[in-house]
């Protein structure tokens, strides 16, 4: 999970958010209404329903082009849930979200540099259970 995260509010302007997210180097933004997680907008979302719409992104808010309803995963969820899910809605982001608390976000690139050490500390739990003890 990257605990490193962007947020803005759904008034924010276009340009306003892709500023900060070059400057944070992060590829996304959490969208907030009222203080609470309502959406995600991705750097292809900018391409996709700004750019490529020939928007004016000073004037186009996030709450006008972000992903909503925001999906997103529990703090304790194992990395494979979390996977599941961005397979199932065709996401490379997900939100790590408890309470309207938002605690990360975990990316493709995420899953991808740690499923080998999920798997290897499974089978080690496994082995663990299955291996016959002897006196």
């Amino acid at each position: 999970m990257t605990k490193e995260i962007l947020t803005a509010d759904v008034s924010t302007v276009v340009t306003e958010a892709a500023k900060e997210m070059a400057e944070k180097n992060l590829g996304f933004v959490i969208v907030l209404e009222k203080c609470r997680p309502v959406g995600l907008v991705t750097e292809r979302d900018l391409l996709l329903k700004v750019l490529a719409e020939n928007r004016d992104p000073n004037k186009t808010t996030l709450g006008e082009v972000m992903s909503t309803p925001l999906l997103s995963v529990d703090p304790d969820s194992d990395l494979l849930d979390a996977a599941k899910i961005m397979k199932e809605h065709n996401v490379r982001k997900l939100p790590v979200i408890r309470n309207n608390i938002v605690y990360g976000i975990i990316t493709a690139m995420d899953i991808a540099r740690h499923i080998n050490d999920y798997v290897d500390h499974s089978i080690k739990e496994l082995a663990r259970y299955t291996i016959p003890f002897r006196f």
